[in-house]
């Protein structure tokens, strides 16, 4: 069983599944994901439309949905026919469903483990307990872990292995942008409150460096599960081609999360922004404890790229951090490059999902045996200095 409830879980999720199925290709899957899980093989239970939602305000609205698919999750786990589970981020759900596992006698390997260097430390504790392996993708998360008797290893970020190619040319051409002018692109989220509550921000930091920037073109990231509804307070043209986005873009403007990494993974300058609920941000106030949000400058362990939050994403301020990114020749702008080029080499190399694998294998070594040899090479688990280029 998978569990993934959001786009990049979902998209993670897929990787893995699609090395599963390469080595035990008699193997089933289900779970909680996506259209990319589901194409790598995994049944899906509920999808993200399903899932979708985030902070402590947010949640409280859908809490009733979320219990009712809670039960129907873990009677599955209880029934029985789960050979392991292997949930991945989302800890409000997952964390739970994790547990119940455990208590049933089935194995846990956590991909993508809380992010317990921002908020709510004691959960390193709790899914030291509960998880026979965890599986990080930030190269300093795992010493978090290992403190609290967690069999946690870093084995490399996934966006290495899945950045899919791009062709900016075919794009554009697409959209009608004009290459010799700049591109602004936007990426304003993948959840129905992101897009609220970044429809406003974003699109006025985007209008004033139009005024700023005669012929600045501004193209928006979609994502395809959302409905075209959503995206109408934004005045601009829409694709989901987000990697052809981010290389047509001279520079973007990015909302919080892992999308600041498929960014620096791509060389695009850019921006972060995010805006919440108010007390979801006075409540993570009081509880987060990093000195950056962007998922960029933690790995990068400094600033490298602008970042606002809640009250300072300021159309003004935001337009001032973005226009010298804009300009080819700015210090500023090769200033940012060579932040993000730091960020490619910490995320370590590529083989993540081959990396998962290897634990999948040496977890269920004596039912995988049942189903037959592995037909790919993994078997060995790699650790996580070595093979993930920590």
């Amino acid at each position: 069983m998978m569990l993934a409830g959001e786009a990049s879980g979902d998209a993670h999720g897929a990787g893995v599944a699609r090395e599963i199925g390469r080595r035990w290709p008699g193997s089933e899957m289900v779970g909680l994901g996506g259209e990319e899980m589901a194409r790598a093989g995994v049944d899906i239970l509920a999808g993200l439309d399903e899932l979708s939602g985030m902070g402590f305000a947010e949640v409280v609205r859908r809490l009733p949905a979320f219990q009712r698919l809670e039960r129907r999750v873990k009677g599955i786990l209880s029934e029985g026919g789960i050979d392991l589970v292997l949930p991945i981020d989302h800890p409000g759900l997952n964390m739970r469903l994790a547990a119940h596992a455990a208590r049933a006698g089935i194995p846990v390997l956590y991909y993508i483990g809380p992010q317990v260097w921002a908020w709510r430390a004691g959960r390193a504790r709790r899914l030291a307990r509960i998880a026979d392996r965890i599986a990080l993708i930030l190269p300093f998360e795992a010493r978090l872990y290992h403190a609290h008797g967690g069999r946690a290893e870093f084995v490399g970020h996934p966006l290495l292995d899945e950045t899919p190619e791009a062709n900016p040319v075919a794009l554009g051409d697409s959209l009608g942008i004009d290459r010799s002018r700049p591109v602004l692109a936007l990426f304003p989220g993948s959840r129905l409150q992101e897009l609220e509550r970044h429809a406003e921000p974003f699109t006025g930091a985007a209008l004033e460096l139009g005024r700023r920037i005669p012929g600045l073109q501004v193209v928006v990231s979609k994502v395809p599960f959302l409905p075209d509804s959503a995206y109408r307070p934004f005045p601009f043209p829409r694709t989901s081609d987000a990697a052809g986005l981010r290389a047509l873009a001279t520079a973007a403007l990015v909302k919080s999360g892992t999308s600041t990494l498929e960014a620096a993974l791509a060389g695009t300058p850019f921006a972060v922004a995010y805006v919440t609920h108010p007390l979801t941000h006075l409540l993570a106030k009081r509880l987060v404890r990093v000195p950056h949000v962007a998922l960029a400058n933690l790995v990068a362990g400094r600033r490298v790229v602008p970042e606002f939050i809640q009250r300072e994403v300021v159309p003004d301020a935001v337009a001032d951090a973005i226009e010298p990114l804009l300009d080819e020749s700015s210090p500023e702008r090769r200033t940012v490059l060579r932040g993000l080029a730091e960020v490619r080499v910490a995320l370590g190399t590529p083989g993540a999902a081959v990396r998962v694998a290897d634990l999948v294998e040496e977890l269920l070594a004596p039912r995988a045996r049942e189903c037959g040899p592995a037909t790919g090479e993994g078997g060995t688990t790699s650790n996580g200095d070595g093979a993930a280029g920590a």
